[in-house]
């Protein structure tokens, strides 16, 4: 065997365990959950009820509904791939300073909330949550905004391809995760390797409530040109907000632009 030989067959066998231990650690890259509640909304004198609820697939899911006197309207928050509900106080003042009222929950698998997470688990999770504020609360679809922040926004799509509500709004996210992946490791199949699909695109077409894509040129975990395609597929009536800063902090480092904006959308 020749040192060229044996030098291939070295990269090849390389390349090969690269590709397995990325296929075998899809769901630990993709779901970063924490079990440690490290704050709740009453630290910060906030009204707030916790939500008990179950999923039909009998996981008990945990959340906080935080009312406002001013309007019926609530926002139906789903969270990034980090974390928890505890580690989102700054998203919660935020809508609680535009005079929203604000439902947030975990997935199965973060904080307080059952199981463990994938990608079905979570379409069941956000439809649990509809449900809780629907039946269990009795307020009407058409005062429910469905959004997302990265990962959570692909979850917040599904969801409003299932049920109509006020608007959706889809921040920080991709047209699918497969493509996002794709970019972030580009010596890689991906495509072909991924467990996981998460269809955006697909679901923002089947969208019929108004649509607001929110999304920073600096995003550097999931490009610019995502969101550019998201709000082309979606129907009229649509917006785009371009905020500044990068994928974790865009929406605080956005500050007035992101707030105001996103407060007139939401009272429109």
């Amino acid at each position: 065997m020749t040192i060229v030989l044996l030098i291939f067959l070295l990269a090849v066998l390389g390349y090969g365990a690269i590709m397995l231990r990325v296929y075998l650690t899809q769901s630990s890259r993709i779901y970063i959950p924490s079990r440690t509640m490290v704050t709740t909304p009453g630290y910060f004198g906030y009204r707030y009820e916790i939500a008990v609820f179950q999923t039909t697939d009998g996981i008990t899911l945990h959340g906080w509904f935080m009312p406002h006197e001013q309007t019926q309207r609530v926002v139906l928050f789903c969270h990034g791939n980090r974390g928890n509900i505890s580690e989102y106080m700054e998203t919660i003042a935020i809508f609680q300073r535009m005079g929203m009222a604000i439902f947030v929950f975990d997935y199965r698998g973060y904080g307080l909330s059952e199981g463990q997470p994938d990608e079905e688990g979570t379409y069941r999770d956000a439809a649990a949550a509809w449900s809780y504020l629907v039946n269990r609360r009795g307020l009407n679809p058409a005062d429910i905004i469905i959004m997302g922040r990265s990962l959570g926004a692909a979850i917040a799509s599904d969801l409003a391809t299932r049920n109509t509500p006020r608007a959706l709004v889809l921040e920080s996210t991709f047209t699918s995760l497969p493509t996002a992946a794709a970019e972030l490791h580009p010596l890689l199949p991906v495509s072909l390797m991924s467990r996981y699909r998460y269809p955006v695109l697909e679901n923002v077409k089947k969208v019929t409530c108004p649509v607001l894509v929110i999304h920073s040129p600096e995003d550097e975990v999931i490009l610019f040109p995502h969101a550019e395609k998201l709000y082309a597929a979606a129907a009229e009536p649509k917006e785009f907000l371009t905020i500044t800063g990068n994928h974790f902090q865009g929406y605080l480092a956005s500050g007035s632009l992101y707030t105001d904006s996103l407060n007139e959308f939401l009272h429109r």
